[in-house]
């Protein structure tokens, strides 16, 4: 028989990132949306490992560089995002990636 899976294990937390490259450079206006289960008001959000009490919204434009995380009640913490503010940056597409996939890269100035 097959074991089922733990209601913690069926949606986890995700921070996405617009535009959808990684690092994100603070230079884009990139937004953070943190996707999870529970209402929106819940969502708490992290810069830097401590808790960022400004904002409560589910996304939002960045505007400091930072390594930023959020959690919903039911799915806990997301992974975390890190936005920089260096001058050049190579870029990778923000999604998961497998060996033997075709990437473009971007070189930023």
């Amino acid at each position: 028989g097959c074991c089922p899976l733990s209601p913690a294990g069926a949606q986890a937390t995700q921070l996405l990132v617009e535009p959808p490259w990684t690092p994100a450079v603070l230079w884009d206006r990139v937004t953070l949306t943190c996707q999870g289960s529970g209402t929106t008001s819940a969502t708490t959000w992290y810069k830097d490992g401590q808790r960022w009490g400004k904002k409560r919204h589910e996304h939002f434009t960045v505007t400091k560089s930072g390594t930023y995380e959020c959690d919903r009640p039911g799915t806990g913490r997301s992974p975390p995002v890190s936005v920089i503010n260096d001058g050049l940056v190579l870029q990778a597409p923000a999604r998961a990636l497998l060996e033997g996939d075709t990437v473009t890269l971007h070189c930023r100035v």
